[in-house]
Parts: C-alpha cells; sequence; structure tokens
C-alpha cells in the first residue's frame, strides 16, 4: 500500500477555493497516467484515460481535495485573527488546537482558542458554555506584525501530522485525501485494462461548501456512470446506539446507496455488489440521513448520469483524528479495479 503518497496528500494544506496546492502534487503524481489532464475554471483537476474504441461509455470517478478549514475574515489591531469557517465544524472539537495559517508570505503556526477566561478565573457556569465558531482566534504570537504578512482571504487548517497507528491510519483531511488517493492508484493499477470505456478521474474543488467543483466537471464530462469517491460514517464507538453505526471498521469498503444527496443506481449497486461478492471483496452497505457526497453531482449533471458510493468507513470525521482501517481502504481500491477491468 503506498502509504507514502496518503500521507503527503493528508499532509498538504488545501482547504475549499485553496486547492492549488494538493492540485500541484497530484499533477506531478500521474504524470504520464492520462491521455489527458486540465484544470477548470473551478480549480477541479480533470484527467481523461482514452478508450480503445469510439463510442465508449464515458465513467467518471469524482475524488474531492478539499477539506474543512476557515479563511481570516478579520485581523484585530493586536494581530489576533478571526475566521469564517468553510465546511462543517463541531465547536467542541476546536478547543486549543495548533494551525497553519496558509499566506502568500508562507505558512505560519498558530493556536486558536474561544474569547473568554482560562479555568483559572472563569465561573463553574461559564466553563458548560459552548461558544460559536465565530468566538474561537488565532494566536500566531507576533503581535501587530501579524499585518504584514496575513490578509482577509488567507486560509487556515488544522496542524497534525499523519499516523500510523495498528491497522488503522489517523489524520486530518482524511475526508476526502482518500479518494484523491482512490484515484490515483487504482488508475495505477489498472494498467492496460478498462479500455472499453473513456474514465475520467476528477480530482474536484469545493465539495465541502455544496459540491461545486463536482458540479461542473459532472456537466463538462457528462458521465454515463458516476462513481461518488469519499469517506463516510463509521460510529462503531462506545456511545452511539448500533443502528446509527453506519459502517463498522474492518468489514470492507461502503457500497453507498443513498444520502440527503442522492438515492443511488439500484441496478448499478446490485451490479457493484455482485463484483465483490465474486471477487471476496468485503464490502457492507451504507446509507446516511444527511449530508452529500459528489456522486449526487454526476447522477443530476445535464441527462443525468447513473451513480453509486464508493465511500471508506471513518471514524471521528471532521475533526484532526480521523481514522480508517487500512483493509477497508485496500476493499475500496480493490473493487475499483475490479469494476473499471470489466470495461
Amino acid at each position: 500500500m503506498n502509504t507514502d503518497l496518503l500521507k503527503r496528500l493528508c499532509e498538504t494544506p488545501g482547504v475549499p477555493g485553496h486547492e492549488h496546492r494538493v492540485r500541484d502534487l497530484i499533477t506531478a503524481e500521474i504524470d504520464g497516467m492520462f491521455d489527458a489532464v486540465s484544470t477548470d475554471p473551478m480549480g477541479s483537476l480533470l484527467c481523461r484515460r482514452d478508450a480503445s474504441k469510439k463510442d465508449a461509455p464515458k465513467v467518471m470517478l469524482l475524488c474531492h481535495m478539499d477539506e474543512i478549514g476557515f479563511l481570516v475574515s478579520h485581523i484585530t489591531k493586536e494581530g489576533f485573527l478571526y475566521l469564517q469557517a468553510v465546511g462543517g465544524f463541531d465547536p467542541r472539537n476546536l478547543f486549543s488546537r495548533r494551525v497553519l495559517v496558509c499566506t502568500d508570505a508562507g505558512d505560519f503556526k498558530g493556536v486558536m482558542n474561544p474569547g473568554g477566561k482560562p479555568i483559572h478565573i472563569s465561573a463553574p457556569e461559564d466553563r458548560k458554555k459552548v461558544p460559536p465558531v465565530g468566538d474561537f482566534f488565532v494566536d500566531l504570537g507576533m503581535g501587530k506584525a501579524a499585518h504584514d504578512v496575513v490578509k482577509v482571504g488567507d486560509f487556515v487548517v488544522m496542524d497534525e501530522p499523519f499516523l500510523e497507528m495498528g491497522n488503522k491510519f489517523v489524520s486530518k483531511a482524511l475526508d476526502n485525501r482518500i479518494a484523491c488517493w482512490l484515484g490515483i492508484e487504482a488508475i495505477r493499477q489498472l494498467g492496460d485494462k478498462g479500455r472499453g470505456a473513456e474514465i475520467h478521474v476528477a480530482f474536484t474543488s469545493q465539495e465541502e461548501v455544496g459540491l461545486r467543483g463536482a458540479r461542473t466537471s459532472s456537466f463538462a464530462i457528462r458521465p454515463d456512470i458516476g462513481l461518488g469517491i469519499d469517506v463516510t460514517l463509521s460510529c462503531d464507538t462506545p456511545g452511539i446506539p448500533e443502528k446509527d453505526a453506519t459502517t463498522k471498521q474492518g468489514k470492507g469498503f461502503g457500497l453507498h446507496v443513498r444520502d440527503s444527496s442522492f438515492i443511488a443506481d439500484k441496478a448499478l449497486v446490485a451490479e457493484i455488489e455482485a463484483l465483490a461478492i465474486a471477487n471476496d471483496i468485503p464490502y457492507q452497505r451504507t446509507m446516511l440521513a444527511a449530508g452529500g457526497q459528489d456522486g449526487a453531482a454526476a447522477q443530476q449533471a445535464a441527462a443525468g448520469a447513473r451513480a453509486v458510493g464508493i465511500t471508506v468507513g471513518t471514524r471521528y470525521i471532521h475533526t484532526v483524528t480521523e481514522m480508517i482501517e487500512t483493509s477497508d481502504l485496500q476493499a475500496a481500491l480493490d473493487i475499483l479495479v475490479a469494476y473499471l477491468s470489466e470495461y
């Protein structure tokens, strides 16, 4: 398993609208793997692998590049940074975090905390309050000199390393650098197979703020089949009822059949399920009551497409401790290669 690539993908900062560093990494990694590579006006990286015949079906893998993060919205006269979130955060996970502020002048380490009194001088009732995201600020430790290097609109990500823990990977941004990894490694392993289809791998922008890059790239490509590659919940942890677990780690890739953005094509779900069974690839059917993913954009683009989600169950999503099981990631790769090889 190409762990080094996944580590580099996860540790490269890139929030919605600022995916350029991730895009540059992917562009270098896929050199020579596709017949055409371009960047669209939304910043999505569109990669095409030609078919061996005319009028071949178009199969599109949608792999979003962006991670949740922040944009600097205000700099106080003392040099503290206030932020606007780009993506969904639970404020309970933001206390006392180390962050990286990414600017044209360079990257600067900082710490994030909410305004208010520390524990030694706060009242008990104060400690029970969870402040909104807008109350958090970043301290760069440079005082007024922050005005010399930071501008409104610069972006901020959590500053935590990629870790291997037994048979788990833990990192920020596994949502959705997992998909970027899968898009690259599936084509690498496919080799000369699958030339009966025109395969498009779209590394999309701005998914975390509404599937934006997936919508424009899907409209441009107009696929016949859309495979939304993403993480999904794995709530197989204490304090959550079994019916809400969504996936269990170690049980295989997620065959994603529904969320609030789309309902997967029934025949395509059955086709991939049969393929998984025939190839002894572990899988589990998954549904989400809320949330969405890029497969929905492919399904609804232009005249529409058949679509399904291929997902990897992830614990602690939208935190710096996102966790996956390595065997589930391998199963997702195996089913993608098996499916594309069928063409």
